[in-house]
């Protein structure tokens, strides 16, 4: 019998879905935009602000690990608890809750107890504001040297945490955070 995913630990869930790194794959950009019209299905137009393709998958050229990250901006009232109740009624699975210091709700799709979907999804759920995540990707679509330095460290951290996503995440978090700056003041107000 094959156990739930709810009853897998942390390092068991690594396991099953180890840190990969693929070629990009253009049919990404079409995943992106089919979740993004079933989201405008599944939530009211009164509680949708603006829905972005972030992260590694939405930079044409990038190596990524095979997930297309959604920003979902929520608009000014919406309930977060109502977006919640919907997006798990649509199969959305809640990874985690943060409503200090900003709301910020984590979902995926694509998970299976055998492993890996064909389409795997990370939903971001936040209230509209000009996210880092938005200015990173904007900088890496127009810094092609940038992007390949990116993809290189990004290999390099998954052959040494294939098993630790927390650790592959940590580690690029300095090569982001100072690429984001740098966005931040090129790219001052666009988001």
């Amino acid at each position: 019998m094959t156990r739930k995913l709810s009853d897998l630990t942390l390092e068991e869930l690594w396991v099953l879905f180890p840190v990969v790194i693929n070629d990009h794959n253009p049919s990404y950009a079409q995943w992106y935009k089919d979740e993004r019209d079933a989201l405008k299905k599944v939530l009211s137009s009164k509680m949708i602000g603006r829905v972005s393709h972030i992260g590694s998958t939405a930079v044409a050229n990038l190596k990524s690990k095979p997930t297309v990250d959604i920003l979902l901006e929520l608009s000014e009232g919406s309930i977060i608890d109502e977006v919640e109740k919907l997006l798990c009624q649509d199969s959305w699975i809640n990874m985690s809750k943060q409503k200090n210091p900003y709301v910020s709700y984590s979902y995926n799709k694509g998970y299976t107890p055998n492993g890996y979907d064909e389409r795997v999804f990370h939903l971001h759920v936040r209230y509209e504001n000009d996210w880092d995540e938005l200015y990173f990707c904007e900088y890496l679509k127009n810094h092609e040297h940038i992007a390949k330095d990116y993809a290189v460290l990004k290999s390099e951290l998954a052959l040494e945490f294939k098993n630790n996503r927390d650790a592959y995440t940590d580690a690029k978090s300095e090569f982001i955070k100072k690429h984001t700056n740098i966005a931040r003041c090129l790219y001052k107000g666009k988001f």
